[in-house]
């Protein structure tokens, strides 16, 4: 991959819904709690809040709530510095924002998620709400199958606007993201398959290339023949997560670049002290994209990539709470411990 110029407003500028996170006090069960803390999230948010945590500008494209929820959700985002000018608002009686209630596991109890998202203001966002100039803002567009499962209107807004960002010029950025309570893998697969032609750097993990993609071979053999099948794909990221227990785990990645036909990974992080996964994969696209824009390196989208999933499985909530030092201060630790680290 040929490294971007960061000549435009924003580095990355992200598409998907923005959820209220409920979790009960540390390990205890959503169905006996009575105090909840009360978060932001959401994966493209995530992505968006990683990349200007780590020092370049972001953006996000949503729909929020006109209440007090909605200003909760917006004074959270810009306070993780994510540009809120591309933000539409929703006035109608109908307006809220999708909530979803997390319960931290404790072996041998798994982590537990409960989701009340439907009928949500960004269920009807519409493409014709995003200005005509942010299309040439952007150096990368990024979003997710989550944003395609949520409903018809935000599948061909998602599609629309990938296709304004990129005649615009900007690399177009996907995240398999599946998730088996919004869709099926038949439907998931189709809808895949409609949008990769305009997409650049795809993120999918090893198990979703395996089990919604339905593919077999060694994940090196599986990353070339889907860039040969989709030739628009410069870069297939892919995530590998070895879970021993909910609060302990292993984490690496493998970034295929289809341009010089060549791999890169390094040794994994092994026994991460889980204080919260989620948003952990997140954390790592957000890595990735900072580390493309910066360098235009594959080995560092990997460094950056896993540490900054790393980090955010230590800490609390779906954003990152890191900055580039804390990352270049992880990644120099993991190599001290790994000498000789990049595999190529």
């Amino acid at each position: 991959m040929q490294k971007p110029a960061i000549s435009k407003k924003y580095g990355v500028v992200s598409l998907g819904e923005i959820l209220l996170r409920l979790s009960p006090e540390g390990s205890e069960r959503i169905a006996y709690s009575e105090i909840f803390e009360k978060r932001i999230g959401g994966s493209e948010l995530n992505v968006a809040a990683g990349v200007s945590m780590l020092g370049l500008p972001s953006a996000i494209i949503c729909a929020l709530p006109k209440n007090e929820i909605g200003k909760y959700a917006a004074r959270t985002l810009r306070y993780a510095g994510v540009g809120d000018e591309y933000i539409s608002y929703d006035s109608s009686p109908e307006a809220r924002l999708g909530i979803y209630y997390a319960e931290r596991g404790a072996y041998p109890r798994q982590t537990a998620v409960v989701y009340d998202r439907a009928a949500t203001s960004f269920d009807r966002f519409s493409a014709d709400s995003v200005p005509a100039e942010a299309f040439s803002q952007a150096n990368i567009f990024h979003t997710g199958g989550i944003t395609l499962a949520k409903t018809e209107s935000t599948r061909a807004a998602a599609k629309i606007l990938m296709e304004k960002f990129k005649a615009a010029g900007a690399l177009i950025s996907f995240d398999v993201n599946y998730r088996a309570t919004l869709w099926s893998e038949d439907e998931a697969r189709a809808a895949l398959y409609e949008i990769l032609p305009l997409v650049d750097i795809l993120f999918v993990s090893d198990e979703t290339l395996r089990r919604m993609l339905r593919r077999t071979g060694t994940l090196e053999s599986i990353q070339a023949s889907l860039s040969k099948e989709f030739p628009s794909l410069s870069l297939i990221a892919s995530t590998k997560r070895r879970a021993i227990s909910p609060r302990l785990h292993n984490f690496s990645s493998l970034i295929y670049s289809a341009r010089d036909k060549t791999y890169h990974e390094e040794p994994p992080y092994m026994n991460i002290e889980v204080v919260d996964r989620i948003g952990s994969g997140d954390a790592f696209v957000a890595g990735a994209l900072y580390a493309l824009l910066k360098f235009g390196s594959p080995s560092e989208a990997v460094r950056y990539g896993n540490a900054m999933a790393a980090l955010k499985n230590t800490t609390l909530g779906d954003m990152p709470e890191c900055d580039v030092t804390d990352v270049l201060r992880t990644v120099r630790v993991h190599s001290e411990s790994n000498p000789g680290e990049m595999i190529r």
